[in-house]
């Protein structure tokens, strides 16, 4: 074993639960691929991001002052968010989350996600578009509806922070979150199936600009 590697359980552990040393195999496995098959590894490597998104999605509940903010909101306008509408699942896209309107839910990519505050920026950007569509009854198939959640959702939620910015490759040495926040809402109503292509999704986003992106509702300002 390299000195690089983990070492396996003690006996005595592994004597006290015979089960723990296969689970630290497996597990092992996943990571380094390892002592599994190829479908073994994507069987326990599924578990292992299902298993940490459900832990940090209870744990960012509970304790996140702004996603516990959030739900209050929410709550006060008539949707209790409960665990069970936060769900964390594989994705076949590359976005991190989403918001069914009609599921009243949220989905969580699990294999998406990077690390906990991660998740935090994505749990909070998919709970402003609920408390959007929530309070104002947003029309998602209204591009200047679905822009003015987008910029919202981008501004409120820590996606057009300085550091992920940087990590993107976005460097703006003025009006870096402006930038940052309309190019990422752009690109979201450019994926609307009711936007037939960039030019209108850029007149949607400018459109709404002003109101929306000063619009810090429930908060009282960015922060």
């Amino acid at each position: 074993m390299s000195a690089n590697a983990a070492p396996p359980p003690s006996d005595s552990s592994a004597s006290e639960d015979p089960g723990m040393f296969e689970r630290w195999r497996r597990r092992f496995g996943a990571m380094t691929g390892v002592g599994l098959t190829e479908q073994e590894r994507w069987s326990e490597m599924q578990t292992y991001q299902n298993e940490t998104c459900e832990k940090w999605k209870r744990e960012l509940m509970r304790q996140s002052p702004a996603i516990v903010f959030m739900l209050e909101h929410l709550q006060r306008n008539g949707c209790d968010v409960g665990p069970q509408n936060i769900v964390c699942e594989p994705c076949s896209t590359v976005r991190a989350g989403g918001f069914s309107p009609d599921a009243g839910a949220i989905t969580i990519c699990q294999e998406r996600i990077l690390h906990k505050q991660h998740m935090e920026d994505t749990m909070m950007h998919e709970l402003v578009h609920m408390y959007d569509h929530v309070k104002f009854k947003v029309d998602w198939n209204n591009l200047r509806h679905h822009a003015c959640s987008e910029i919202r959702a981008n501004s409120l939620s820590g996606d057009c922070k300085f550091t992920r910015e940087l990590r993107r490759g976005f460097l703006s040495i003025s009006k870096q979150h402006q930038a940052c926040v309309r190019r990422r809402a752009v690109m979201s109503v450019r994926a609307n199936p009711a936007c037939p292509d960039d030019a209108t999704a850029e007149r949607a986003v400018s459109s709404v600009w002003e109101s929306c992106f000063n619009d810090t509702r429930p908060f009282d300002e960015i922060f």
